[in-house]
């Protein structure tokens, strides 16, 4: 389980410790052991060396002039627990009066991990943050204001980042109140409790007073309201001026809000404090609240299929089991662990049904917290991860979990799902749910990407224009698809016929065509697509010419896996496939009507080719797809044998009374010239197409180029 899931603390913090013994020295000092539980896991101080690790004072105890210093950490990692040995010194008349108040059971401070890598280096990386909220409304960086921070210099120092806060003209003192206060303070200390506001209480501002430090007290300054909610904050003590120390409450968290102003000083100096340096040190990369446009490094990556590729070889064995880890930045997707991903094997059970509402919708949600995208999924919406990245998994996600994934936090934070394998039961295959998913998170803005081990390529999910329907589509051909006009051919995968020069010349003189066209489907710049069905004979010719003319190669592919007593040589997938969609057998009626073909082609094929002639047909009866010539390439009598006995049964029995028209959108032509001619009268307005055109005997009408046409 990766770090950014554990729920309760940051990974540079423990939970607050608790005096386990005291022993008092003096009026002014304490030996304690503090004994800190429940550290998480993740807490990267467990492998720190002891120098950088700080035990932060509660700033409760330090305005009070209280300060520690640390003589001993102890971890036990079993027991996720640590003991810690120091020394409370008592820094002044009220600190001394307080010192006697802190027993055992008081919570009084955590350990903050200084990790020399997560300093942040850069001032953009702050600056950014400055105009930005998070999903409550809250700025994730201020001063003195929503939006304010005109008044925090950002300077690179000695190779870091270090902001200067100005200080405010004064400084703050005690009512008297206070010492009847303290009796209080030592009692709530051991609730655990947030307790600075009702320190507030006895406190007052003493606008202009001197903010020199002398060895006899404390000293408390105040700057702007500063709100952090991107970084840890640690005041630089080197950076003061000779005299001042700041005491070991001296770490703003990522939860502060208007309360990082207070600043504890001591020490003895003759000059006046006027601001405050911190250093910063980001927080898991889950947790920044980075946006993904700011993430330059994880971009290129995305952008390279080999880093893709590489990144999916990390996923834990074995192979089918799911899989899946979100990544938000770039060292992290190239520095991937097998130990970053979550692997899940959800059995699902037959759903009960409807009328078992109860059964069926726990059923539902035990699946679905059984799927390894779900710890992710829920904790972008418990606002555990905030930075926005993007999901890497074995297999498309289960249409299952689309309630999560299109819910509104975890579309704003998902820019993208890379997947290897369409199904885990169907390989290769989506269903109709995949594919209704797909559509629906385009709608929602999260592109889906298929790292595609068959093509070694990265293809990304595109939607048609205006169509209920898309593609896998190479990302450098992505504008081609979208632009593209789409012809298409139907025929057989037993027979590739002789029609590969014809079917060349054809395609090709469509190209040089774009130059004398100003058609909405084919101007000078327009782009082609060539679409099949993906599998050997006629579509296997089809794809190859395509790609040989740079022609976008498209394939609608169906699972013809035998089952029973069929017989099937469509499942054998040609090489020449650029773009393609994916479909299980149950669902070959969606596959046929997704095509979509701009212009079809039909050539010499068996049943299959019946049923894709006779949608074209119904589409143009119906009106849903706009007019354009449909070719039938090859012999007039073969067409005939195939169409005319049918069109005049129709024709005869009263049928398609009406609908007779349909005939003049089939052309049949023998050749790639008189398949051209078709187009070019087409693409000039000169057929005569629909229902105001003639009604052709054959059911088609036969082209017969010449010379002089």
């Amino acid at each position: 389980m990766t770090s950014y899931l554990f729920p309760k603390h940051y990974d540079l913090v423990t939970p607050d410790g608790v005096i386990e013994s005291i022993a008092y020295e003096d009026q002014k000092a304490a030996s304690v052991v503090v004994k800190i539980q429940g550290i998480s896991p993740a807490f990267v101080g467990y492998d720190l060396p002891s120098e950088l690790l700080f035990f932060n004072f509660r700033s409760v105890l330090g305005q009070l002039g209280l300060n520690t210093s640390t003589d001993e950490i102890v971890f036990d990692r079993r027991s996720s627990s640590a003991h810690i040995r120091a020394t409370i010194q008592a820094l002044g008349p009220l600190a001394k009066e307080m010192l006697p108040f802190l027993e055992v059971g008081a919570y009084i401070g955590k350990i903050f991990a200084a990790d020399e890598r997560r300093i942040v280096r850069n001032p953009d990386y702050l600056a950014r943050m400055f105009g930005r909220s998070d999903r409550k409304g809250r700025p994730l960086l201020s001063l003195g204001g929503e939006q304010g921070g005109g008044q925090l210099v950002l300077e690179r120092v000695e190779g870091h980042m270090v902001a200067f806060l100005a200080l405010r003209e004064g400084c703050l003192a005690y009512e008297k109140s206070i010492h009847g206060f303290l009796p209080t303070l030592g009692k709530a200390l051991k609730l655990k409790k947030g307790l600075r506001d009702l320190l507030n209480l006895h406190q007052v501002w003493q606008e202009g007073a001197s903010r020199i430090v002398t060895n006899d007290g404390i000293l408390l300054v105040s700057s702007l309201p500063l709100h952090i909610r991107t970084v840890f904050a640690k005041v630089v003590d080197s950076l003061l001026p000779p005299g001042f120390h700041h005491t070991s409450s001296n770490v703003l968290q990522p939860d502060t809000q208007a309360s990082g102003d207070i600043y504890e000083l001591y020490g003895n100096a003759s000059t006046e404090l006027f601001d405050i340096p911190l250093e910063f040190y980001t927080l898991e990369p889950h947790r920044e609240h980075v946006f993904f446009e700011d993430r330059d490094q994880l971009q290129l990556n995305l952008e390279d299929p080999k880093a893709i590729f590489e990144a999916f070889e990390t996923a834990p064995s074995p192979q089918n089991h799911r899989a899946a880890v979100f990544i938000v930045k770039g060292t992290q997707m190239l520095e991937l662990k097998n130990t970053d991903w979550i692997v899940r094997d959800p059995k699902r059970q037959p759903f009960p049904g409807i009328s078992h509402g109860t059964r069926q919708s726990l059923m539902a949600e035990r699946y679905i917290e059984q799927q390894p995208s779900y710890p992710f999924l829920k904790a972008i919406e418990e606002g555990l991860i905030t930075s926005q990245g993007v999901l890497f998994t074995r297999y498309f996600p289960s249409p299952i979990l689309k309630r999560m994934l299109l819910s509104y936090h975890v579309q704003n934070c998902m820019k993208g799902i890379y997947f290897q394998i369409p199904s885990q039961s169907n390989g290769l295959y989506f269903s109709q749910e995949d594919r209704s998913m797909l559509l629906d998170l385009v709608v929602f803005g999260i592109p889906i990407y298929w790292a595609d081990q068959t093509s070694h390529q990265v293809l990304q999910y595109v939607q048609r224009p205006e169509k209920a329907s898309g593609m896998f589509v190479p990302l450098k051909r992505v504008e081609t698809f979208l632009r593209a006009t789409f012809f298409g051919i139907y025929g057989s995968n037993l027979i590739e016929g002789n029609f590969e020069e014809e079917l060349r010349s054809l395609l090709g003189g469509v190209l040089e065509m774009r130059s004398e066209m100003n058609h909405p489907l084919l101007q000078i710049n327009t782009p082609l697509a060539f679409v099949t069905g993906g599998g050997p004979g006629a579509m296997e010719v089809g794809n190859r010419m395509a790609k040989e003319l740079q022609i976008l190669s498209c394939a609608n592919i169906v699972d013809f896996n035998p089952r029973g007593d069929s017989v099937v040589n469509e499942q054998k997938l040609n090489p020449y496939v650029e773009a393609k969609m994916t479909y299980r057998l149950d669902h070959l009626i969606e596959r046929q009507a997704e095509f979509y073909l701009d212009f079809p082609i039909f050539v010499m094929g068996g049943i299959g080719t019946d049923f894709e002639f006779a949608l074209e047909e119904v589409r143009h009866k119906v009106g849903s797809r706009p007019f354009g010539p449909i070719l039938l390439f090859g012999e007039p009598n073969y067409w005939r044998e195939k169409i005319t006995s049918r069109f005049q049964s129709n024709r005869i029995h009263g049928t398609i009374r009406g609908s007779e028209w349909v005939s003049n959108s089939f052309f049949c032509v023998k050749n790639a010239k008189e398949g051209l001619r078709v187009y070019r009268d087409f693409f000039s307005g000169k057929l005569s197409l629909g229902k105001g055109g003639p009604i052709y005997e054959d059911g088609f009408v036969v082209m017969k180029y010449t010379e002089t046409t």
